[in-house]
């Protein structure tokens, strides 16, 4: 593919995922509101049901990541795209029209199935992206993050005013759209010829894990990837929880304060790291990165006025540097035709962190915010997820100084 089409790719993947990052963010300032709805309790009882809906989600993404990468690398990343952004839809059809809570599970299982987009696109991404620009490109992937959460969570908290369900309906015709963009407008990026066959072994999450032993060197960042997405749950599973109970927050402003939580991550992944991952180099950019991380989480903790929020995002929201600056790291220590591979087990571990992280998360919060808790602290859950972060440091750290990664 040539440079000018490489570069034509990369906008068209980025309008994709951005499309399907807006479906998303439209439903998280009423999942709060919904599930207290549907389980007739209270936001601490919500939160710990929140979590175990994560679970969901993320186990059965876990089983079939790597499935969806290896086929991938078998078949190109295009209909393996398209397949999972039309499933979205009907899933989102199913959980507008959910009676019971059982209903929202299995909506989220589904999800889990066909949840390839993110695994897709990374894969789609290194296939057109040379070893100098990918981490630049990979931070196009939380750029259209970041630009989703800016329009999804606002869109998101003022259809809520009409009722928990519209935004699922919303979404449903966003992800159908989606589909529709992808299919008369998306490329394929995986050439014939680095195409390869594919193998049951590798394309289950065991197999996989296994398969980074032909690849020591990045064992170690793999694992500081685990540690950090499992600490950012500490944010993601709690934050509509959190600011609704720590500052009396509805779904409005739920929704707004997503959206400069969008803006903010747009403008570092989007715009800062293109500028700054030049002059400081992967190396530089990770340690940086997951000081600022750490840095948020304790300020949000000890957070006890509305404004402080706003303002500790800044660090918080400036660690992103460091996601797409390891992705960056990992890719380049492995073949072409093996990318779809090495992203769909990046995701598994993204799914493995999620299995773990948000019900012990959103568990802590049931304990520390819950009727008869000894001692009310509703940000403990921040104050454990920088432990992790702590963990993740040193393990990239031990990495680069065993291995001598550049």
């Amino acid at each position: 593919m040539k440079k000018d089409k490489k570069q034509a790719a990369v906008g068209f993947i980025f309008i994709t995922l951005l499309l399907d990052v807006i479906g998303w963010g439209i439903i998280i300032p009423v999942i709060p509101k919904l599930i207290t709805e549907l389980i007739h309790g209270d936001l601490s009882e919500a939160a710990r049901i929140g979590g175990w809906l994560t679970f969901a989600y993320a186990i059965t993404q876990f089983v079939f990541a790597p499935i969806i990468g290896n086929l991938s690398d078998r078949y190109g990343r295009r209909p393996v795209l398209l397949a999972s952004l039309f499933a979205f839809s009907l899933d989102y059809v199913l959980l507008a029209f959910a009676p019971t809570i059982s209903w929202l599970f299995i909506g989220r299982i589904l999800s889990g199935i066909t949840g390839a987009s993110v695994t897709t696109a990374a894969a789609y991404i290194a296939d057109v992206s040379s070893s100098e620009n990918r981490a630049k490109n990979f931070g196009l992937i939380g750029a259209a993050f970041g630009l989703g959460f800016i329009i999804g969570p606002v869109i998101g908290g003022f259809l809520g005013q009409y009722g928990s369900r519209i935004p699922f309906y919303a979404t449903a015709i966003l992800c159908m759209l989606n589909f529709l963009y992808g299919y008369f407008i998306l490329p394929e990026s995986l050439p014939k010829e680095k195409r390869r066959v594919f193998h049951w072994k590798r394309a289950n999450p065991i197999g996989s894990f296994v398969h980074l032993k032909k690849y020591p060197i990045i064992i170690g960042l793999v694992l500081a990837v685990f540690f950090l997405h499992t600490a950012s749950h500490a944010v993601h599973s709690n934050w509509a929880y959190f600011t609704m109970f720590q500052f009396d927050w509805d779904e409005k402003m739920v929704g707004y304060s997503l959206g400069v939580v969008g803006l903010l991550v747009a403008l570092v992944q989007g715009v800062l790291i293109r500028w700054i991952h030049p002059r400081l180099g992967n190396k530089k950019s990770i340690f940086l990165g997951l000081l600022f991380y750490l840095i948020g989480m304790i300020l949000f903790a000890v957070a006890y006025e509305s404004w402080m929020i706003f303002v500790f995002l800044i660090p918080y929201c400036l660690g992103g540097i460091a996601g797409p600056a390891l992705q960056g790291v990992i890719s380049n220590q492995v073949p072409d035709n093996e990318q779809g591979e090495i992203q769909g087990t990046l995701t598994s571990l993204m799914s493995a962190s999620a299995i773990i992280g948000p019900p012990i998360m959103t568990g802590m919060f049931y304990q520390f915010t819950k009727k008869e808790a000894t001692y009310v602290f509703a940000g403990a859950p921040f104050v454990f997820g920088a432990l992790l972060l702590a963990v993740s440091m040193l393990l990239a750290f031990y990495s680069f100084k065993k291995h001598k990664i550049d």
